[in-house]
């Protein structure tokens, strides 16, 4: 059984900041503007952005890489959590765990280079094509 002095700081710890969790968000809804949508006029009702006024739509299309970007950083960022973490214990796990870390590199290769030969990383102009003549030979004139 854990002794309670054991974990006293943690608990201390956890109660000061719900003390200042239950205070920030108090005085947030004590001092903060209440007013319903018929009161608020246009200036509240416009967003602002750092002093910038906004022009046009917020609703853009963002383009298909950027939304690739992020499957891949979350992809190779959960390989570089789980690569960390056994190097840690590296010593620990021995030859097995050393195979289970180059069969997870392998995979991870693998899907690197399907990635790549599907052109999910080609993200600028593609290049252009000369078309050939039907007969594979160019007009001499």
């Amino acid at each position: 059984m854990v002794d309670f002095s054991q974990i006293r700081s943690l608990v201390v710890y956890a109660l000061v900041i719900g003390v200042l969790l239950i205070c920030m968000l108090g005085l947030g809804a004590f001092t903060g503007i209440r007013r319903n949508r018929e009161h608020m006029g246009r200036a509240l009702s416009t967003p602002f952005e750092s002093g910038i006024i906004p022009t046009g739509s917020a609703h853009l299309r963002l383009p298909v890489q950027y939304y690739l970007v992020a499957m891949f950083f979350v992809i190779f960022d959960v390989e570089t959590a789980f690569l960390f973490t056994w190097a840690i214990v590296v010593t620990d796990v021995g030859w097995i765990g050393y195979s289970a870390a180059v069969l997870f590199i392998f995979f991870l290769a693998v899907s690197l280079a399907y990635l790549w030969r599907a052109g999910g990383l080609d993200w600028g102009p593609l290049p252009r094509r000369i078309p050939q003549s039907p007969t594979g030979m160019e007009h001499a004139s």
